[in-house]
């Protein structure tokens, strides 16, 4: 394998520091590009050319010098945290976006991937929130740097991502992290009356650096949409009897009703296309689950869940 100058936003982040591991292991130079506003710089990887630096600021710009991929992570991305501030959504997501692109042209990049969302075929009234909408106008900004300049795009949508630093720190943790924090707190969790009718695709985060690996030398991939789940879908109940078993919890759920603006929602990943280049999900529901547990484990015993 060809070896690459390659830059990562959001390198402190859940996603972006599992992928600068794999990057750096495969012998990849890697610059790293996070503000710390929701990254951690102890998640940064060592080796990492790391710059603390805003997407927004055009000051990222010389961090581009060399580049041959980039891969665009950085984002706000906490959905209830996006509606109640749509102008800050739109300033990181949007802005940010725009300017990744700006960097990358000035600099002759190869081309830029950039993390997409299944909350784009969520149904209607996800698209409506402005997580969505930000997501939606990042992947317009990704055609339009191809139209007007030939810079090379290539866009994944994530579907419910999971594993090893996902950011349980956040207000609205996802809901791996929550379930295994309550279980860690002997507290019970809180479950819904539609958790049967509610269903996610959920794919592992070392799953989804596999396919960002392909990127970077197949350039079949580029100014493509790939949808990266592992084309099962699993109820927030079954999620739970799979949490239960992996820690070994005896606590039972408190069920709730659902609000009625919360309507089920089953996400499914179509992953055909990817597979066709030779990317397929390789974890099981239950060895990510273990394996995010370890994490979280030793995150609770350093004091650091509270």
């Amino acid at each position: 394998m060809k070896k690459h100058k390659v830059l990562v936003t959001g390198v402190a982040g859940f996603i972006g520091s599992n992928l600068a591991d794999r990057l750096l292991a495969a012998g990849h130079e890697v610059v790293g590009i996070d503000n710390l506003a929701y990254g951690r710089l102890e998640q940064v990887p060592k080796g990492v050319d790391f710059r603390k630096l805003d997407i927004r600021s055009e000051d990222i710009r010389p961090a581009f010098k060399g580049v041959d991929v980039v891969f665009h992570m950085a984002a706000k991305n906490d959905l209830v945290a996006c509606q109640l501030d749509p102008v800050e959504t739109m300033s990181i997501n949007v802005h940010g976006t725009a300017n990744v692109f700006e960097a990358a042209r000035r600099a002759e990049v190869r081309k830029v991937v950039f993390s997409s969302s299944s909350a784009l075929e969520e149904g209607e009234a996800r698209l409506k929130g402005f997580y969505a909408i930000s997501k939606t106008a990042c992947e317009a900004i990704a055609e339009g740097y191809r139209a007007a300049f030939e810079l090379n795009y290539v866009l994944p949508r994530y579907f419910n991502v999971y594993g090893p630093r996902q950011d349980y720190r956040r207000k609205n943790p996802p809901v791996v992290s929550a379930l295994m924090i309550k279980v860690m707190k002997n507290e019970a969790p809180t479950l819904y009356d539609n958790c049967e009718e509610n269903k996610r695709d959920f794919v592992y985060v070392d799953d989804l650096s596999d396919f960002h690996l392909l990127c970077l030398d197949d350039d079949r991939l580029n100014n493509r949409l790939f949808r990266l789940g592992t084309g099962v879908s699993v109820s927030m109940k079954e999620v739970w009897e799979a949490v239960k078993k992996v820690t070994g919890s005896k606590l039972s759920p408190v069920i709730k009703p659902h609000s009625v603006h919360d309507t089920p929602t089953v996400t499914l990943a179509d992953i055909t296309d990817a597979k066709k280049f030779g990317w397929s999900p390789k974890t099981s529901f239950e060895a990510g689950l273990k394996a995010q547990f370890e994490y979280l484990k030793k995150e609770f015993a350093a004091g650091k869940i509270v």
